[in-house]
């Protein structure tokens, strides 16, 4: 198995191809959530690479969400359902074509508002100074997975109206051209409003995942963001990088 592998990838490091060896198998079935996944030692024998090769890849598997690490017991394969790293600010379409999947987003409301007294406050403005707002909603392979209600700062972000949102993300245009510095994130479980309900087609009783986030960039706020997700099918997962 292993000299396939490198002969079919032989440009690619070879930690890839320990990490792409395990997804497929995640991928077909073959691994299923909760199973175990081959030991060190067995990828070491299997695919004819290094420990110190094998452990970046469960290590960036670890990171990525696909797998568990339980110090003395071992390596597992993940909860299927889908996740977003709340300690980050990722790209949500990055997130999914991670997972294998095809992200598509419907843009609801994109256009210009007045600021209220809290909008103001929290992006350091004064009341009735001019917004952009965008109300968005991401699906992972057809599947509504979070709405973005983004407020964003015009003299940070001029051509944000002019954006095709259904192409990029707003995070992808922001990280272009107001590099991110600092983040601030609150989370809480919440009733969604019956519109948030139905653009994420939830269940009548079914609780709501929310992060409230506000970025910087050169020391200024640049957007106020609340994404709401389907809390029984979507997971927050934090990880802070080690010492």
């Amino acid at each position: 198995m292993s000299q396939k592998i490198i002969s079919m990838n032989r440009a690619e490091p070879r930690y890839q191809q320990v990490k792409a060896h395990v997804l497929e198998r995640i991928g077909d079935g073959r691994l299923k959530p909760n199973d175990r996944v081959p030991s060190e030692n067995e990828l070491v024998e299997t695919l004819g690479v290094s420990r110190m090769t094998v452990n970046r890849a469960l290590r960036e598997l670890t990171d990525d969400g696909y797998v568990i690490r339980l110090a003395g017991v071992g390596t597992f394969v993940a909860d299927s359902r889908p996740h977003s790293d709340v300690l980050r600010v990722r790209n949500i379409a990055d997130e999914i074509r991670a997972r294998g999947h095809v992200h598509s987003a419907k843009v609801v409301v994109l256009k210009e508002v007045t600021a209220d007294q809290m909008q103001a406050e929290r992006l350091e403005v004064r009341p009735g100074d001019k917004l952009f707002h965008s109300l968005i909603l991401h699906m992972e392979s057809g599947q509504p997975i979070q709405l973005e209600d983004r407020y964003v700062c015009p003299r940070l972000a001029p051509d944000y109206l002019k954006m095709d949102f259904t192409k990029i993300t707003p995070n992808v245009y922001l990280t272009k051209v107001a590099p991110l510095y600092t983040s601030e994130h609150v989370i809480r479980a919440d009733h969604p409003a019956p519109k948030v309900r139905r653009l994420l087609r939830m269940q009548e009783n079914e609780p709501c995942l929310v992060i409230r986030r506000r970025t910087w960039s050169g020391g200024r706020p640049v957007s106020l963001s609340e994404l709401s997700h389907p809390g029984s099918s979507y997971e927050l997962i934090g990880t802070m990088p080690e010492d």
